[in-house]
């Protein structure tokens, strides 16, 4: 039986989120790497090779949308899902902004970020 890892990157400085993301999606059966920053962003996921992405965007350096688009703009990225995660009132509009698939409102329930991320998943 071939049993495909489900691999994802979350890009997140709040460190109870990132270790409440970690838990529960390790529960599920992903494989979890998280950074606090975007620094070295392509190497980052070109290592990782995630299925999907979290990305936050109050991220230092440069920001979500910034670091966003960058992957969006790089075509051996581009194909990687990018969930926009944010308790900004402004998500839906900075996720567009930065060209993510989907979008995350923080605060976010347990099932929420099970749906979003299998939804991520499935549709790549």
């Amino acid at each position: 039986m071939n049993v495909k890892v489900k691999k994802i990157l979350i890009f997140d400085d709040d460190e109870d989120i990132v270790s409440i993301c970690t838990y529960i999606l390790e529960e599920d059966g992903w494989e979890v790497l998280a950074y606090e920053d975007c620094n070295h962003l392509t190497e980052r996921i070109t290592s990782f090779a995630p299925n999907v992405i979290l990305m936050d965007n109050w991220i230092p350096e440069e920001g979500g949308v910034t670091a966003t688009r960058k992957i969006k703009a790089n075509s051996s990225l581009a194909h990687i899902p990018v969930i926009y995660f944010s308790a900004n009132s402004d998500i839906e509009m900075l996720a567009a902004d930065a060209g993510a698939d989907l979008i995350l409102s923080k605060p976010f329930d347990l099932d929420q970020l099970r749906h979003i991320t299998t939804q991520a998943i499935e549709a790549h």
